[in-house]
């Protein structure tokens, strides 16, 4: 749920200097003292051991610190166990990687294709299917809950209805709708649930107890509860058909296991399966990146990095590792705020990461002049609303977000890197590295 604006045991010590894991410890206080995130837990991995570090809290009116047992949900990360549960399939040639995901849905399904050529598994794994972010009939009865009731039969409509806009395999386009079908169809290949499949394929091989859709007794008592951006209790999400794209939820230590069986740090039933995720890759026509089965790929700073984020409503998540120095990261946070700039910083410390202002409270008549319509260009402008002693701003074609007081002229969003600058005439957008000064209009 990223914004566009302008996304065997192991041993207890490792080989990352003290200096690294304070700098670790630092930015995460960080990012809890600023008012971003309620609590965060972070793994590291390599060939020395592992080692956790938390800061915050579990909950907001609560004490007790969340560490490496606390369970979160990991969203889109979910991605890349359905693509580890089709690696191992083909592996063990149950299915082919140019099967039509139609051989495997009920015959009553029409499944859309362009060109004579078929949406394969592969395909929906690569993220080039040709179908689109979500189904236009994901219409939630519960919009705290959106994917709760989106069943089989409104899936199959909406495949049976639809025209691909270009042909599968021609452009990558990410789609929580192609993995969560992605999932749907090995299910019914292997004739068992999802979560029995994810169960028995992966979490039971690499001793994932932690791990799952439907929690236990005892896991519910470990969930972290989730927090919007401007950290307000949110509802936990329930998948139904889709499930495939972004049910699971885990823990830092069961996490570290699994990025420790693509490490083959440990031998696994699974080493194949995990290799063959990363044997072909395809560029997204991004710079520095490109898209395996479900891994993306990050290649910078001469740093090949393969990682998968993850967020819902109350929670973000980053999973990666760097392949070539047998290292890797986990990253939990029970509130809806990016920090993948954390988990690639990790992993390559070049690239940079942000540090954060904390949040200054001003009152409601300093803020009604900033109130208006800002251009940037003609196509692209941010409108600015007030309620009360809370400011607001959203982009043309975006959700509207809380920007937060850092000073009197100075705001930021929580939910993503960005600042705002307000002048006498104008504001300054400042983002990834650029400054863009917008003209009052209204």
């Amino acid at each position: 749920m990223k914004s566009r604006w302008i996304r065997i045991a192991l041993a207890s010590t490792v080989s990352l200097r003290a200096a690294d894991i304070a700098e670790i410890r630092s930015i995460m206080a960080n990012r809890v003292e600023s008012g971003r995130a309620v609590g965060m837990v972070t793994g590291v991995i390599d060939e020395k051991g592992r080692q956790v570090v938390a800061s915050g809290k579990v909950s907001l009116d609560g004490t007790q610190q969340p560490d490496g047992d606390t369970v979160f949900e990991i969203g889109s990360v979910t991605k890349v166990f359905t693509s580890l549960i089709l690696a191992d399939m083909i592996e063990k040639g149950e299915v082919k990687p140019d099967d039509p995901v139609s051989k495997f849905l009920p015959a009553t399904v029409k499944v859309p294709s362009r060109n004579g050529r078929e949406i394969t598994l592969l395909d929906l794994s690569m993220q080039v299917s040709g179908l689109p972010r979500l189904p236009d009939n994901l219409k939630p009865a519960d919009p705290a809950n959106p994917y709760a009731d989106y069943d089989a039969s409104k899936l199959y409509d909406f495949l049976s209805r639809y025209t691909l806009t270009r042909d599968p395999g021609e452009k990558y386009e990410y789609s929580n709708l192609a993995v969560g079908l992605l999932g749907h169809a090995l299910a019914l290949k292997a004739g068992m649930s999802y979560e029995e499949l994810l169960r028995r394929r992966i979490f039971d091989p690499l001793g994932m107890s932690g791990t799952s859709i439907t929690l236990s007794e005892a896991q519910k008592k470990r969930l972290a509860p989730g927090y919007d951006g401007g950290l307000k209790p949110v509802k936990n999400w329930d998948f139904a058909v889709l499930a495939g794209c972004g049910a699971v939820r885990s823990t830092v230590n069961d996490m570290l296991k699994f990025v420790a069986a693509n490490l083959e740090l440990t031998d696994t039933p699974l080493k194949f399966a995990v290799r063959r995720m990363r044997a072909v890759t395809k560029g997204i026509g991004a710079p520095d990146l490109e898209i395996g089965m479900a891994w993306h790929v990050f290649t910078k700073f001469d740093t090949r990095i393969w990682w998968h984020n993850g967020g819902t409503y109350g929670y973000r998540s980053f999973v990666g590792f760097n392949p070539a120095k047998k290292e890797g990261v986990v990253l939990l946070c029970n509130t809806f705020m990016d920090n993948d700039d954390l988990g690639k910083h990790v992993l390559e410390s070049r690239y940079p990461v942000t540090t954060f202002h904390k949040e200054v409270q001003v009152d409601a008549a300093v803020l009604e002049p900033y109130v208006g319509e800002y251009e940037l260009t003609p196509a692209f402008k941010i409108t600015v609303t007030r309620e009360a002693a809370r400011l607001f701003a959203q982009a043309t074609g975006q959700p509207r977000f809380e920007i937060f007081a850092q000073s009197e002229s100075e705001f930021f969003l929580k939910v993503v890197d960005a600042r705002i600058t307000f002048l006498k005439d104008g504001l300054i957008l400042h983002q990834g590295g650029v400054d863009q000064k917008a003209k009052k209009v209204k």
